[in-house]
């Protein structure tokens, strides 16, 4: 049965280079939806030229990228039956109508994978634009485990067996293209790149990406997981020289400081970070299964450094840091992982 390809595009005031893509699309055979995210009545031209070769729905108030590319994901569930691919582009002409069909392919060949359409990012590309992919792409490759060259890439295709799992993912604006890429390596779904020409029109000035505030959005679940991480170990660290001046014990002081912060790290991060919606009794004994195995880390590298005659508070903060990205990523990938979703 032949894969229907459908293009998906949010649109936030767009330019002349709109129409185009659209019409190149139609013309190679795809069903393209546009979502127009409240661009006003100033833009009406433009989507006015996208008719009969696109179906066009229409947010009265800005709503943001996410929320644009979970109306259009609706549209296409309601309006289209599988099989199905479905490809995400930009609307300011910056994703080659050529590299869209190629990356939409991909996902019609392999419905199972989330298909990135990677940039390069040469001396040409714009100074916030390559800064911004470097953090991102080295948080993302910390926290996940999972390499991904570009991770700000707009252009993404996957099929119709993904598309529930889609519309669970959290997020309004920019930050669920990130919660994407979070997502999908916790429920078990691939992710390939394929390389896909680099262009940027005017120095990227078509962009609506705010650094301070999109930035924070894109990294909130991290930040939070970080701030968890934190308090827990305040109260870690606080019971841990606490205990130490009344036993004098290293060893004691640290198992009994890691169960009480393990458990008041595991509330924070089932409800606050990770959000987790499995039962009580699942996660729990997920979570405390790790935190026996960290306090066993925790307490092996401890002696360890005590050997080479390394103050015992200076060691534990030493310990604490090098235990700190393998707990996330655990978390992240097995602990709170989310069961993979059906269509």
């Amino acid at each position: 049965m032949r894969t229907l390809k459908i293009a998906l595009i949010p649109a936030y005031r767009p330019g002349s280079e709109l129409p185009v893509t659209v019409r190149e699309l139609h013309e190679s055979g795809f069903e393209v939806v546009v979502v127009n995210d409240g661009s006003g009545s100033a833009y009406d031209l433009v989507f006015a030229q996208l008719s009969g070769s696109a179906a066009v729905i229409t947010h009265h108030a800005n709503k943001g990228k996410g929320e644009a590319l979970k109306t259009g994901m609706r549209y296409i569930r309601e309006h289209f039956g599988a099989p199905f691919a479905v490809v995400t582009a930009d609307a300011d002409g910056q994703h080659r109508t050529g590299d869209i069909i190629r990356v939409c392919d991909a996902a019609a060949a392999s419905p199972d994978t989330l298909i990135l359409g990677s940039r390069g990012f040469d001396r040409n590309v714009p100074l916030r634009s390559r800064i911004g992919n470097t953090v991102t792409r080295t948080v993302y490759r910390i926290s996940s485990g999972v390499r991904v060259y570009d991770t700000q890439t707009g252009l993404r295709a996957f099929s119709d067996r993904l598309l529930h799992a889609m519309l669970e993912i959290p997020g309004s604006r920019y930050e669920f293209e990130m919660n994407m890429l979070i997502e999908m390596p916790r429920r078990g779904i691939t992710i390939r790149e394929l390389p896909i020409e680099t262009v940027y029109l005017d120095g990227n000035s078509s962009s609506h990406f705010d650094t301070v505030r999109d930035s924070f959005r894109i990294y909130r679940e991290i930040l939070r997981y970080s701030a968890a991480s934190l308090l827990s170990f305040l109260v870690d660290y606080a019971l841990f020289c606490l205990m130490t001046l009344f036993t004098g014990s290293a060893v004691i002081s640290n198992s009994t400081a890691r169960v009480c912060s393990s458990t008041f790290n595991f509330t924070l991060n089932r409800r606050f970070v990770f959000r987790s919606d499995q039962t009580l009794k699942t996660s729990a004994a997920r979570y405390f299964t790790l935190a026996a195995a960290v306090l066993a880390l925790n307490t092996l590298i401890l002696r360890s450094l005590a050997l080479t005659g390394l103050n015992t508070y200076a060691a534990k903060l030493l310990t604490e840091m090098i235990l700190f990205i393998f707990s996330y990523v655990v978390q992240h990938k097995f602990v709170f992982r989310k069961e993979r979703a059906s269509a």
